[in-house]
């Protein structure tokens, strides 16, 4: 069969699923891009460059050149705000029913304009870059697309850091998350508490926040959290020198090859406490308590910062149980999409499947857009 006559419905508009169109469209294979929000570039293209005297390979660059390149391909085709209803195969093809999704506009994008209030995307490539509550009632698409084979890229959900109560999120004002430190650093150009909007003196990271946790029956590690923060803390101690800055851990996970010689450096200017801290208590100013276990004696312990970062994990998508029951994936035993590739022409890619970089989410939809190539004999 000639490629240019194939299509392949990609589900998902994040680093996975823009990775596998991309690569499908290389083959002039035409493709069926479906995101269920009115944004292409799922979490990651809301990460800020993570740079200070030299690259510390975050992957931020390669989200915006994907999606660069995306939205520019004529072979893709981008339906926003729209989610998959309902699947039949007949033969060797399926027949895909898609809906409109019901979501309403990322609250942390919402910005006001001359013509009211829109939510803006966070890249300049972003097609639309502005959507209002208008726009969003008349995006999606409802119909019924022909396609030769299906990639479920859905990606995951951040941990809901409110299940960890004695943090105080969204109680405590100087106490977010990793994906809150992104916006602020993006909005402000530096770290500010938001409380105040001053730059914090004393800053704390708790790692494994909704991983490792056997109360929470979430015993998988997020594997991409460690040098995330890291880089994260790195960061902000290149734009403030004088930040003291600490990182409560349980161990740390060695993720590439340049891993080693990239924690000996940061742990020149980061505190490490292998610890984690157990309840946050609010004090005067706005500043937090954090208690914790002494390291060293195991006795309890207490110190003060002016703002502390939760490092929450990687869950499964929300959608993973009702995109199962419509495609007949699997699901493991920690709820993500079953890793094994479908020999009837439906398969997943990136962290719908389990945690993972963005480089490393990038290389394994890159392997899937193969495995489908192959199996519509386009590659041997």
């Amino acid at each position: 069969m000639n490629s240019q006559s194939q299509k392949v419905l990609v589900l998902g508009g994040g680093i996975a699923g823009l990775t596998a169109a991309w690569e499908l469209s290389r083959q002039n294979i035409s493709v069926e891009l479906v995101e269920k929000s009115c944004f292409l570039g799922g979490h990651s293209i809301g990460f800020t460059c993570k740079a200070t005297d030299r690259c510390q390979q975050c992957g931020a660059c390669s989200v915006e050149e994907m999606l660069k390149n995306v939205v520019n391909e004529p072979l893709i085709n981008v339906h926003l705000k729209t989610e998959l209803k309902g699947l039949n195969k007949a033969d060797s093809s399926y027949k895909i029913t898609l809906q409109k999704s019901d979501i309403d506009l990322p609250v942390a994008q919402i910005t006001q304009r001359a013509n009211g209030k829109a939510a803006k995307g966070f890249s300049k490539h972003n097609n639309p870059l502005y959507v209002t509550e208008s726009d969003k009632n008349n995006m999606g698409s409802q119909c019924e697309v022909d396609v030769d084979a299906l990639i479920v890229a859905t990606g995951y959900s951040p941990f809901d850091p409110n299940r960890k109560s004695t943090y105080g999120y969204g109680k405590w004002a100087n106490v977010i998350t990793g994906l809150d430190l992104e916006n602020i650093i993006r909005e402000n150009g530096a770290l500010v508490r938001p409380s105040d909007g001053q730059k914090p003196a004393k800053v704390a990271f708790i790692q494994c926040v909704g991983s490792r946790d056997e109360r929470l029956g979430n015993l998988w590690c997020s594997e991409v959290c460690c040098p995330y923060a890291m880089r994260m803390a790195g960061s902000v101690k290149h734009d403030n020198p004088d930040a003291q800055i600490t990182m409560f851990y349980i161990d740390i996970q060695n993720t590439a090859k340049e891993f080693p010689v990239f924690y000996e450096k940061i742990k020149q200017n980061i505190r490490f406490v292998r610890t984690i801290p157990v309840d946050i208590y609010p004090l005067e100013n706005n500043c937090l308590e954090l208690r914790h276990m002494a390291e060293d004696e195991g006795a309890p312990s207490s110190e003060s910062f002016d703002l502390v970062v939760l490092s929450v994990g990687i869950m499964p998508g929300k959608d993973t149980g009702k995109i199962s029951e419509i495609t007949a994936i699997p699901i493991n035993q920690d709820g993500f999409f079953d890793s094994t590739s479908s020999d009837l022409g439906c398969f997943v890619a990136g962290t719908a499947k389990g945690p993972g970089s963005i480089a490393t989410t990038m290389a394994d939809a890159g392997k899937t857009a193969f495995e489908a190539m192959r199996y519509l004999g386009v590659m041997k």
